[in-house]
C-alpha cells in the first residue's frame, strides 16, 4: 500500500515507494537495534517504557515503513485506559537514521491513527513526544499532570488525538491496562 504524506510535500519529501506492512517476526531484532540507537541505555527508564513492561503491544497495531523495499521506520501501539476510557499508547516510533525526514514515520503515525481511532470502542490515541513533530499530525496538549504515568514525565509533551475535539481537556486519571480498568483498577 503506498501511503501519502500528511504534511504538504514540500515539507516532507516524497520517497519514491512508501510502502506500510505488518510488523512480523524477522524485524524483531533490527527493530530493538533501532530502539537502541533511537532511545540509547535511558529507554529502560522512561516513563512510556514502564506501560510497555507492564502492558503489551497490540501485534495488530505494530508497523513497518519501508521505502524502495528496506525497513525504514517502526510503530507500537499498546492498548491502555484511562479515565474510564479505552485507547492507545503510541511509541515507540522509530525512523533509522539514514532514512529520516523522508516522512515514513509520520505516515505509520497517520496509518496507526487512522486504524485505532476507527474502531468505535477506542476513544483517543495517547503519546509522550514533541508538539512540533505530533501537532501536524492531529495531536493537541493535555490538560498538564492529569494522566498520570508509571514514572514521570514532561506534562507538557503528554498529547493525545481523538475524534472528540474535547477528549484533551476531560483526559485525566492513570495510565492503565484495560483489564484493569475495566475490573476497577
Amino acid at each position: 500500500m503506498t501511503v501519502s504524506s500528511p504534511l504538504p510535500a514540500i515539507a516532507i519529501p516524497a520517497p519514491a515507494a512508501l510502502d506500510i506492512r505488518l510488523e512480523v517476526p524477522d524485524d524483531d531484532a533490527w527493530i530493538e537495534a533501532l530502539h537502541e540507537v533511537s532511545f540509547g541505555p535511558g529507554r529502560f527508564a522512561r516513563a512510556a517504557f514502564r506501560v510497555r513492561e507492564r502492558i503489551a503491544v497490540d501485534p495488530q497495531f505494530s508497523y513497518i515503513a519501508e521505502i524502495d523495499g528496506e525497513r525504514a521506520a517502526s510503530v507500537r501501539m499498546t492498548p491502555i485506559g484511562v479515565g474510564g476510557g479505552e485507547g492507545y499508547l503510541l511509541g515507540p516510533l522509530m525512523t533509522d537514521p539514514g532514512f529520516r525526514k523522508q516522512g515514513a514515520g509520520r505516515a505509520l503515525v497517520r496509518h496507526v491513527c487512522d486504524l485505532a481511532l476507527a474502531r468505535p470502542e477506542i476513544a483517543f490515541v495517547l503519546l509522550v513526544g514533541d508538539f512540533a513533530y505530533y501537532g501536524p499530525l492531529g495531536f493537541v496538549p493535555t490538560v498538564p499532570n492529569a494522566i498520570r504515568f508509571p514514572g514521570p514525565v514532561d506534562p507538557a509533551r503528554v498529547l493525545v488525538h481523538s475524534h472528540d475535539p474535547q477528549m484533551a481537556e476531560k483526559l485525566a486519571g492513570d495510565v492503565m491496562s484495560w483489564a484493569a480498568r475495566s475490573n476497577g483498577g
